[in-house]
């Protein structure tokens, strides 16, 4: 493990304080959720980019094609 020293507003500080102790978990671990989650979503928006660069209209057209041209069941229609 790796020990930071950084910064807050005291705002800041006070609303992780109320919401840690709301969810129940230390302030370091919802600093550490947060850090976490925000890495993930960059982490996926990067992701999505590469795989995006890898598209092939075409094979995409093709797959869909495939799809049956029925209704939805009833469950599914919005």
């Amino acid at each position: 493990m790796s020990t930071i020293s950084f910064r807050l507003p005291e705002s800041l500080h006070k609303k992780i304080k109320e919401l840690a102790e709301k969810e129940g978990i230390s302030m370091n671990q919802f600093i550490t959720l947060a850090v976490s989650e925000k890495m993930s979503a960059l982490l996926t928006v990067d992701y999505l980019k590469e795989r995006a660069k890898k598209a092939n209209k075409k094979k995409f057209i093709d797959v869909m094609d495939q799809v049956p041209d029925v209704e939805p069941e009833e469950y599914d229609k919005l």
